[in-house]
């Protein structure tokens, strides 16, 4: 009977610029494999997938990519007997990129127009994966929509709702959430009326926008919700929104994200949230951050 395959996780990029009118997306040539292959690595103990992405597409390219859409994931054997690697990939718009010099790693990175990658790449697993790439539209913009984390409970807190802190949880929670939002480099925040929206991005550092259509309430209604959204989405730079678990199912809801299933299940947990990648008003896609 034949042992299960022990499976290394990885995860990695589709990492992509603008030159003129043509998109070009980052490979790497490892001299110690004589291929190229998209930029990946190993998680390391404890690591959000999505963070382990962000780093090794820095250290392999140097490039700190801005994550958009969560691409097909692959899994594939490694030629060590009972191993398989499993790679998330994410397309990433590119931040920053201080360039990288060559070492026994990686001994060139290579800027490749999309149409142009299939005849470069050595694996079809890495051709399927830039294949979905060049199938989305093109992302404008990020929302990093996220509920807010957990509050004092209603028994114990005797003021009102509104006023409703985070406990000792949910100021942990915040901390490891701004960990994982810090990546996107956001130039602005924006949250919902209450203390504990706020409260859950505070540990950003950046100015928070009160955004009352965001609100439990839904003063100006589900469409006010969906105009405040777009209307912030429609702005230059990533933007974190927080609000809360009534609103955000039936708002993504609103928004018919073009990656979401009739069946698919909005319920957001405390202190997590969504990754909205935008074309205009439009929602290319909608992942879940962990």
């Amino acid at each position: 009977m034949t042992s299960p395959a022990r499976v290394v996780r990885a995860a990695g990029g589709v990492v992509w610029r603008r030159a003129d009118s043509t998109v070009e997306i980052a490979v790497v040539g490892r001299p110690r494999y004589g291929d190229w292959t998209l930029p990946k690595g190993k998680l390391e103990p404890g690591e959000p997938a999505l963070a382990a992405a962000v780093r090794e597409v820095r250290e392999e390219t140097g490039v700190t990519g801005v994550p958009q859409v969560r691409l097909p994931s692959v899994q594939y054997l490694t030629g060590v007997p009972g191993v398989e690697k499993s790679v998330d990939f994410w397309s990433m718009r590119v931040r920053t990129d201080h360039g990288r010099q060559p070492d026994e790693e990686i001994a060139e990175v290579r800027w490749t127009p999309v149409p142009d990658a299939h005849a470069v790449l050595t694996y079809a697993h890495d051709r399927g994966v830039v294949a979905a790439f060049a199938a989305l539209p093109p992302v404008h913009g990020e929302v990093l929509l996220v509920r807010h984390a957990q509050a004092t409970s209603r028994k114990q807190w005797h003021g009102t709702d509104a006023a409703r802190p985070l406990d000792e949880t949910g100021r942990r929670q915040a901390a490891e959430l701004a960990e994982l939002l810090r990546m996107f480099g956001a130039v602005r925040v924006v949250s919902a009326s209450s203390l504990r929206c706020q409260e859950t991005v505070l540990p950003l550092g950046l100015p928070i926008e009160i955004e009352p259509r965001l609100d439990e309430t839904l003063p100006a209604g589900l469409d006010g919700a969906r105009q405040a959204l777009l209307a912030l989405a429609r702005q230059p730079g990533p933007t974190v929104v927080c609000s809360q678990g009534k609103v955000i199912p039936p708002l993504l809801v609103s928004l018919r994200p073009r990656n979401a299933t009739v069946a698919e299940e909005f319920a957001t947990a405390k202190g997590s949230g969504w990754l909205l990648a935008m074309s205009g008003d439009i929602v290319v896609a909608a992942d879940r951050l962990s």
